[in-house]
């Protein structure tokens, strides 16, 4: 297949017309237009072979024509086809014909060329076009303003993988491994598999062929152990191949191993769950390595999470400007940077943000401001000492601080003994403030300050710019206005559930983070295909749901 893709040159064509007969024979068939034909009549040729040219090698055949298939893949997402349906479609379908400007008598081409041409975006990272150059149409078309109000929310979404448990997970690993060896070095591994290996390995292992008690899937477990331990150290030897330690499939499996064996005494242990890494780095599957476990309240998952930003100005139709893809268990604020640095790229910054309390942060409110002008507006994560809880109470809040003398003024009129810099947890700098201890445990409002009975009261301050950022933000998510500019965030919900319900973003299409990305690019890109049509054919914009029941209810 490698070859063949090699072969495959690229020779672009200026031939964008429409042939008079299919076009004849498509209005007459659908008097009113569709999707298809509405696409090539208001946005014309969107895309160009030139784009895609870096692609493709300078000999071989001539490949299909990639503005055809940067097309066709867009409308496959759209209407939520396969690669066969959508070979098809270009085959028999009029619409699809008057769209990509092909004869009624055209034979159209292998659904393969559809994948092939995926597989090019992927590898040369070019998948973004297919989202960027409908952006730049919308921007000369006046549809997207630099500047323009934007939100951005995330939703899980799940793997091409099945989950197995731990057991499942190294014998099915073990199998994968020597099957991939069986097809690299055939004699090799015959040489050296062991005879009880056929017997153990030839099938996959699933769930019902497993032990039913605990002991004797530990047992399993440990004997996989053993036999994936010799495997290891055969392909390791000095006899084995050199390039069979390149194999993925082996060092998946020595990661596997890893994480659920440990060495003690020169034998081989199974490790609990208390000795289990974390979510982040725990492998789910051999044949997708990115795939973790994450949960978010009763929501619980095996896979990806994909983040969307979208405009939300009135004016104008709601189109996805950009499009994150990140592990499940990455955190929401650790894209607000990657977000704004693609979309200043685009020139496509936003003047507000709308965000839900999972991206703020005390220093993305200061970079998203100082760096690229953006008012990023959301909930901020309250302050959750039990003194800021309690009216009674001192918090810091009615601390005075003065950064310039380096001395912190509590409400009962001491100062502050030391103040030093510090690390958070996570590394970001702090100030550590502490008050002397004399002070403090003859103070008589000791209890509305500290629990501790011999400690006296510490305080941990952000920098300047940070403390002040997120006291004036959790200030202004108390006032009416920002309550009024808020409720606009939650109309990228309805995005979110178009993309899941519609055109089944939810389960991933491929294996692997950045194919999964490019399913999520193309779908985006779908989306506002949809929406600029349904804008300039006055569709009006859909409502939130409410059951026919909810409908009855008094006002």
């Amino acid at each position: 297949a490698s070859n063949w893709r090699c072969e495959m040159s690229l020779q672009p064509s200026d031939d964008f017309a429409i042939p008079e007969q299919t076009a004849q024979i498509a209005h007459a068939a659908f008097p009113n237009g569709n999707l298809c034909m509405a696409t090539r009549d208001v946005l014309g040729i969107v895309f160009r072979d030139e784009q895609f040219a870096g692609l493709y090698p300078q000999r071989g055949q001539p490949a299909e024509a990639p503005w055809r298939l940067a097309w066709i893949t867009l409308m496959r997402f759209a209407e939520n086809l396969t690669d066969r349906q959508a070979a098809d479609a270009v085959r028999g379908r009029l619409d699809w014909k008057y769209a990509l400007g092909l004869a009624l008598t055209d034979p159209g081409f292998h659904y393969s060329a559809l994948c092939e041409f995926r597989e090019r975006l992927i590898v040369g990272q070019a998948e973004h076009l297919l989202l960027e150059t409908l952006l730049k149409r919308f921007q000369t078309r006046g549809w997207l303003k630099e500047r323009s109000r934007q939100r951005t929310d995330s939703t899980h979404i799940l793997a091409a993988v099945r989950k197995p448990n731990r057991v499942e997970l190294v014998g099915e690993t073990l199998y994968h491994a020597l099957d991939v060896l069986a097809q690299v070095a055939p004699d090799w591994l015959k040489a050296q598999a062991q005879p009880e290996w056929f017997a153990r390995y030839s099938q996959r292992p699933i769930g019902f062929r497993l032990p039913r008690s605990e002991a004797e899937q530990l047992a399993l477990a440990e004997q996989l152990g053993r036999d994936g331990c010799q495997l290891l150290s055969q392909v390791w030897s000095t006899a084995a191949p050199d390039c069979l330690r390149c194999v993925p499939a082996v060092e998946t499996r020595r990661r596997i191993w890893v994480q659920n064996f440990y060495l003690a005494e020169e034998r081989l242990h199974w490790r609990d769950e208390t000795n289990y890494p974390p979510s982040s780095q725990a492998i789910l599957s051999p044949y997708d390595e990115e795939v973790r476990f994450a949960s978010k309240r009763d929501t619980r998952w095996h896979g990806y999470k994909v983040h969307l930003t979208e405009t939300c100005e009135p004016d104008s139709p709601n189109l996805i400007t950009h499009v994150e893809t990140t592990p499940a268990t990455e955190q929401d604020n650790m894209v607000v940077e990657q977000v704004h640095a693609a979309l200043q790229e685009q020139g496509l910054l936003p003047s507000q943000h709308l965000v839900d309390a999972g991206y703020p942060s005390a220093d993305l409110l200061v970079s998203s401001r100082d760096k690229y002008g953006v008012d990023l507006l959301g909930p901020t994560r309250p302050d959750v000492s039990w003194q800021s809880q309690d009216p009674q109470a001192f918090g810091i809040t009615q601390f005075q601080i003065d950064r310039d003398a380096e001395v912190v003024t509590c409400p009962m009129g001491n100062t502050s003994l030391c103040w030093y810099p510090d690390q958070g947890p996570r590394g970001k700098p702090t100030i550590q403030v502490h008050f002397g201890k004399q002070d403090c445990l003859a103070c008589t409002s000791r209890a509305r300050c500290t629990k501790s009975a011999v400690t006296p009261r510490g305080l941990t301050l952000q920098p300047k710019a940070q403390q002040l950022a997120l006291q004036a933000a959790r200030h202004r998510q108390t006032t009416p206005e920002f309550k009024e500019t808020y409720a606009l965030r939650a109309g990228i919900e309805g995005t979110i559930g178009q993309a899941v319900d519609k055109l089944a973003m939810r389960r991933s299409r491929y294996r692997g983070l950045t194919k999964t990305h490019f399913q999520h690019v193309a779908t985006a890109a779908a989306i506002n295909i949809q929406r600029v049509l349904a804008r300039l054919a006055d569709v009006p914009r859909s409502t939130t749901c409410v059951s026919h029941f909810a409908a009855l209810a008094p006002a």
